[in-house]
């Protein structure tokens, strides 16, 4: 009834689609009712998968009875009169509500039936590649993958993200700084999977700042095993980000074990983003700590009236610190207050001493 190589190719099927074996059984069994009701004009047939003996049974089902009834069976199983049950089976102890099951050949379905066997099994195939992408996409939302680009358009870049899958990265959610060609492998950021009659839609995107979340616990074993915690993240994407960071064990240098050997974990972290700076900066259970720690590469002198009902605090630096302490365009001290959650007034030294906020 079937080829020698037929479980062969079933086998073949399932490991280049990474789909289980029992799936496509279950596959071909329903693909083979259908062709069977193609051909004989009802389902009332049992189709037994046997892969153990690589063998595949068809059989007509019928329920024996002494006359046919006016309204079809509520299972759907097809009738036979007794005596032609007796017949057919070569027995007289046939019994009236009997089930009998009577052997089907490929031959008696003929070319026809062969043709939509193999178009359904073909199109069942299909959807539930579908569904299986669908399912793994979905959980994997909010976490990141590596996908391939495809192709490289004015607007967007169609990205193979495995499963057989495609996805648009839409210029916007690409970094300022990317430049992405064919072949290129990019880490994403899986916002959203959204069911479709065809395909799942996957929406990505490089701007979010759980990209580096990800990439942080991707690279560095610490962050992954919660022996470092990541207590902040802000980001202007493409540009910078500035990152608070805590170690749970006094063993464990937080800002030494980010940034690795020779920097060679941050380099990771640097190259997955095509060049985004990465400001790494201790957190403290000692809030002025924490927030005089925020502003850096400035030096602060000192934190005062740290409000915390209202999550706001003044901030004192050396004269020739201010500017670096707010940054270009007001980036650095910005990134600081989204980072560790709390508004920051900085002040020069000069202008401390004359609001009398401090004393020289």
């Amino acid at each position: 009834m079937i080829s020698k190589d037929f479980f062969k190719n079933l086998a073949e099927v399932s490991e280049q689609r990474d789909l289980a074996k029992e799936d496509i059984y279950e596959i071909v069994r329903k693909a083979l009712i259908y062709a069977y009701k193609k051909a004989f004009g009802d389902d009332s047939c049992k189709v037994v998968v046997n892969p153990d003996k690589q063998e595949i049974n068809i059989y007509k089902v019928q329920r024996v009875v002494e006359e046919y009834s006016a309204e079809p069976s509520e299972d759907g199983i097809k009738e036979i009169l007794l005596e032609d049950a007796r017949k057919l089976k070569g027995k007289s102890n046939c019994k009236v509500g009997q089930i009998i099951e009577t052997p089907i050949t490929m031959d008696q379905l003929g070319r026809q039936g062969a043709s939509q066997m193999k178009s359904m099994f073909n199109q069942s195939l299909k959807q539930l590649e579908r569904e299986k992408a669908e399912a793994y996409f979905k959980n994997l939302e909010g976490e990141m993958i590596q996908a391939k680009v495809v192709e490289v358009k004015d607007d967007f870049v169609i990205l193979n993200i495995g499963r057989n899958l495609t996805t648009y990265l839409p210029k916007k959610e690409l970094l300022v700084n990317d430049n992405l060609h064919e072949g290129d492998f990019v880490r994403v950021f899986i916002r959203k999977v959204e069911h479709t009659n065809k395909e799942p839609k996957v929406y990505v995107t490089r701007n979010d700042r759980n990209l580096i979340n990800r990439l942080l616990e991707t690279y560095i074993p610490e962050i992954a095993s919660g022996v470092i915690e990541v207590k902040g993240i802000a980001r202007d994407p493409g540009d910078r980000c500035k990152i608070a960071i805590y170690s749970n064990d006094p063993n464990v240098e937080a800002i030494g074990a980010c940034v690795g050997e020779g920097g060679s974990r941050i380099k990771e972290i640097i190259d997955a983003l095509n060049g985004e700076k990465i400001d790494l900066y201790k957190w403290s259970p000692n809030i002025e700590e924490t927030i005089a720690n925020s502003l850096q590469p400035a030096t602060v002198t000192k934190v005062l009236n740290v409000d915390p009902k209202t999550k706001t605090s003044v901030v004192v630096v050396p004269d020739d610190q201010l500017s670096l302490a707010i940054g270009k365009s007001g980036q650095n001290v910005r990134l600081a207050v989204q980072s560790c959650g709390w508004k920051i007034d900085i002040k020069s030294l000069k202008d401390a001493f004359n609001e009398g906020l401090i004393e020289l």
